[in-house]
């Protein structure tokens, strides 16, 4: 005998199967035929469908009603199919139709097996005479099988092409294992001493370890999914042999066409969304493009915007670029297979709570790099001081800024510090009107003020580097206990120099002071020494020290 699998033979005759019998004959599957069951016609949606199945074969589908829910009465009409189907006595002619009050009742011998009504008639479209022949049919064929399957000799046959089907599986799986085994070793003499040289080319970047892994577990994987399919194979056919597991055999089939047949359904559903979103993900591309090419466009001077910088093309470009994407992804979500369903919207609210309390500092880094690029507050190469660190921009991003301290040390320092810390930036006036570099001294009041200023300025115009032109000038700060603080101010044009002119000029003070004679008298003053506190000329180059070639 041939048995369809268990969805194969879904009858679509009754979708909508709606007893409404005599109460003397049918009460137990529904209304009595006066009540108005053919006033009102359900569509396939509304109503209950539950598969009679008898022997794992699917005869027709029937309906349910609050009542009688569709699956306790698929079950009943089953359960008197294979009773009568069991009777010895019982023959296939005994089957027969009988009309009772608007409803066709199918009879075997005196037992009622089920009765179809006119409604169940009007849903297929057919009348109920030609329907309740057609569920005869297959009720009759269904005893016809179960009886034929419970045959001694079928049986026989059956556990026989059994015994076969497993000696043929173990010899299969026995003789693939060999097979595998000789594969593995032919291609291993064959292909390892070319991963080794393919080691030894690319120093080890990529291991030949790793690809010998790889084409192993590709072996392995081949090998594991011929043995899933053949164990397959025969467990289907084998359980297909006996009534009992037929039901077994088709649930099988069910777990390996089922996802397949939904994943089908729903690339096929998809199609359209999909297209949408190639459409539109080809669009933004395009746009993109165009709005990279303008802003760089901007960047190196072929397009001038008034009141635009050219440093700003980049970030500008970056934002406008987050504002598209964004806004893609916001047309795009609905149609995102899947978006609709609970798990996707529950998983991107998931992603969203990480990310909101993940990402607060990431977000405010964001916001005070785009605001100190707008700002202008420095610019990569300008030596600035963020709180203690002092130090040369070296790339500014949209996180963090990089700085290169006079010691050689990289600094990084978070947008955010940078947007609420004080920036000194040293460079912005030096390449206009110049850095002035300042430094005091404290001279007694013996000493003529005349006298410190030209020394101060001499000390200034010996120091290289510093500028001629503003020229520098001496302030006096304050008239002290014990001297008077006198401050150089000179200008300069290279702010990363000032740790050398400053020493420099340090040294040219110094040196100035022996020279005449002026003692000085910071940080701080107890008394007159019996001997001035200056070096004389002869003692400049003492030990260790060494006078240079040009003053020898």
């Amino acid at each position: 005998m041939c048995y369809q699998p268990i969805y194969h033979g879904v009858v679509r005759v009754s979708l909508c199967l709606t007893l409404a019998l005599p109460l003397q004959s049918v009460a137990a599957e529904g209304p009595a035929p006066g009540a108005p069951a053919t006033a009102h016609v359900e569509s396939a949606q509304e109503v209950d469908i539950a598969p009679v199945v008898v022997d794992g074969m699917v005869l027709f589908g029937v309906r349910g009603f609050p009542a009688y829910t569709a699956e306790t009465r698929a079950q009943a009409i089953a359960d008197r199919i294979e009773a009568v189907a069991a009777d010895p006595a019982f023959s296939r002619q005994s089957l027969r139709i009988e009309q009772d009050m608007g409803a066709s009742l199918i009879m075997a011998d005196k037992k009622r097996i089920m009765g179809v009504i006119d409604a169940d008639a009007s849903l297929e479209r057919i009348d109920r005479h030609t329907l309740s022949k057609a569920y005869l049919q297959r009720i009759g064929d269904a005893i016809d099988d179960w009886r034929h399957d419970r045959d001694p000799d079928v049986l026989k046959r059956s556990a026989l092409f059994t015994l076969g089907a497993t000696l043929l599986l173990m010899l299969a799986l026995w003789t693939g294992h060999r097979l595998f085994r000789r594969l593995r070793t032919w291609i291993e003499s064959r292909f390892k001493p070319k991963v080794h040289d393919v080691n030894i080319k690319t120093f080890q970047v990529i291991r030949g370890e790793h690809i010998w892994r790889l084409l192993i577990g590709v072996l392995g994987l081949l090998w594991a999914v011929s043995v899933l399919v053949a164990v397959y194979l025969y467990l289907y056919n084998v359980l297909t042999l006996f009534p009992w597991t037929r039901g077994l055999a088709n649930s099988l089939v069910s777990i390996m066409i089922d996802p397949l047949r939904t994943m089908g359904k729903g690339i096929l559903k998809s199609i359209p969304k999909l297209v949408f979103l190639l459409v539109l993900y080809f669009f933004i591309r395009y746009v993109l493009k165009l709005v990279r090419l303008f802003f760089s466009s901007i960047a190196d001077g072929t397009v001038v915007l008034p009141q635009f910088e050219a440093d700003w093309a980049l970030p500008t470009y970056r934002l406008v670029r987050l504002f598209l994407v964004a806004f893609a992804l916001i047309i795009a979500y609905p149609y995102i297979p899947g978006s609709e369903t609970a798990a996707f919207k529950g998983v991107s609210l998931f992603i969203g709570v990480l990310f909101s309390l993940g990402s607060s500092s990431l977000i405010g880094n964001l916001i005070a790099g785009y605001t100190m690029t707008y700002r202008r507050a420095f610019r990569k190469g300008d030596r600035i001081k963020i709180g203690e660190h002092l130090g040369d921009v070296e790339q500014i991003r949209l996180l963090v800024t990089h700085l290169r301290t006079p010691k050689n040390e990289e600094v990084i320092v978070p947008n955010s510090t940078v947007l609420n810390s004080e920036v000194i930036n040293y460079s912005t006036m030096a390449h206009q009107q110049g850095l002035i570099l300042h430094t005091t001294v404290g001279i007694g009041y013996e000493t003529p003020w005349r006298q410190v200023e030209a020394i101060l300025l001499e000390a200034a115009a010996r120091t290289s580097g510093l500028l001629r032109e503003p020229q520098p000038f001496v302030l006096q700060k304050a008239l002290g206990d014990f001297c008077v603080t006198y401050e150089i101010n000179t200008y300069c044009a290279e702010p990363q120099a000032m740790n050398r002119l400053y020493t420099e000029l340090h040294r040219n003070i110094l040196d100035l002071f022996n020279e005449y004679g002026v003692q000085i008298m910071t940080p701080a003053y107890e008394g007159d020494p019996e001997q001035p506190k200056v070096v004389p000329k002869e003692q400049w180059y003492a030990a260790p020290a060494r006078q240079p070639e040009e003053n020898a």
